[in-house]
């Protein structure tokens, strides 16, 4: 009769244990959901307004773009015509640092967007991020540009 207890007891506890090990599994999923909501690095972001003005979905037959890659602290970007890419730096509190831009050098017909670009990255100084949302800022004045994430 003890043996059938302390199984039956050692069974109970092992059950317990093991209830709270999903939870514990599902509660970090959760937290890492909720993370990669709140990330701006390795996903690549769409250009959507420069300056306060909405941007097309193709310049110059490409989307304009910014991907920043934690690994190496790289970024590159596109305005719709050249390449361009640097080294970026994240601080506490939102705040960020660009390079300056090295870009490739071919001419295209539409510039605007590319040089807006690379001057939104030079003068941003902080980012703020809502869901998909990824705005870059100088001080607290209207945003530089506003990225959506591509899923």
């Amino acid at each position: 009769m003890k043996t059938t207890q302390y199984f039956s007891l050692a069974l109970c506890l092992l059950s317990l244990n093991a209830c709270h090990l999903f939870k514990k599994e599902s509660a970090q999923q959760t937290s890492d959901d909720m993370k990669q909501t709140n990330v701006i690095t390795d996903r690549k972001w769409k250009l959507v307004e420069l300056q306060g003005q909405p941007v097309a979905d193709k310049i110059n037959g490409k989307e304009p773009f910014i991907l920043l890659q934690k690994k190496d602290n790289r970024y590159s970007a596109s305005g719709g015509c050249n390449g361009m890419g640097g080294t970026f730096t994240l601080q506490d509190h939102g705040r960020i640092k660009f390079s300056q831009p090295i870009s490739t050098m071919m001419a295209c017909e539409n510039m605007d967007i590319e040089h807006g670009l690379s001057q939104a990255l030079i003068t941003a100084d902080n980012y703020s991020l809502n869901g998909d949302d990824l705005s870059l800022n100088k001080a607290r004045m209207a945003p530089l540009a506003r990225f959506k994430a591509v899923k």
